[in-house]
């Protein structure tokens, strides 16, 4: 199979989502619970992501696991990638019309001399943009960037406008910081307001 498959949950019920996707490069297994407890379950064989992403989980109070066996011996690029992809395609499958959500949110999170911001809209329109820079190149076996492209893979495959900054003078804080504020905003922004029972936009849809 090549691309996702994506199962969504009973929207009254759950706002859960699994998605598999395989091709030459990955074969992955992803579940979604939005609305969860921070429990992750996490093996993609790069050991600084894993950490990330069950970071990702905790802070965000989502419940998350991943399989993910990718082309490692080429480098870690697929595998952060077509794991962002997948995620991205959960959160979209989980929300569905997006009914009720908040929408948009804006964190920033600190990490000793670090600071990650995130501002996003769960708009259905993707667009991404990132200002900084990472300070050394690698993390054990997660190259830097691959902060940056994870969440631009995210914002496409969710329908997210997702707007980033990282500063700081440790790659390994700006990343995790990032990581911490992408979990934070996702959180706000796709809480169910109360007050709202209908999709939040003029359009009537997102």
């Amino acid at each position: 199979m090549d691309g996702g498959e994506a199962t969504a949950g009973d929207a009254d019920a759950a706002r859960t989502a699994a998605v598999s996707r395989e091709t030459a490069e990955t074969t992955i297994d992803l579940t979604l619970a939005i609305d969860g407890d921070g429990e992750a379950e996490v093996e993609t064989g790069i050991g600084f992501f894993d950490h990330m992403l069950e970071s990702f989980a905790k802070h965000g109070l989502f419940d998350l696991t991943v399989r993910c066996d990718g082309d490692l011996g080429i480098d870690d690029h697929h595998t952060v990638e077509d794991v962002a992809i997948v995620l991205g395609e959960a959160f979209a499958a989980a929300l569905g019309d997006k009914r009720g959500i908040v929408r948009y949110a804006d964190r920033q999170v600190p990490l000793d001399e670090a600071v990650a911001g995130v501002v996003v809209d769960v708009s259905g329109r993707p667009h991404f943009a990132f200002d900084g820079e990472f300070s050394q190149p690698t993390i054990g076996e997660f190259t830097s960037d691959m902060a940056r492209h994870f969440a631009y893979s995210l914002s496409m495959n969710a329908g997210l406008t997702l707007h980033t900054e990282v500063s700081g003078a440790n790659a390994h804080h700006e990343v995790e910081a990032l990581f911490k504020a992408l979990a934070r905003s996702l959180d706000d922004a796709t809480r169910v307001d109360p007050r709202r029972s209908d999709t939040p936009s003029t359009k009537g849809e997102l």
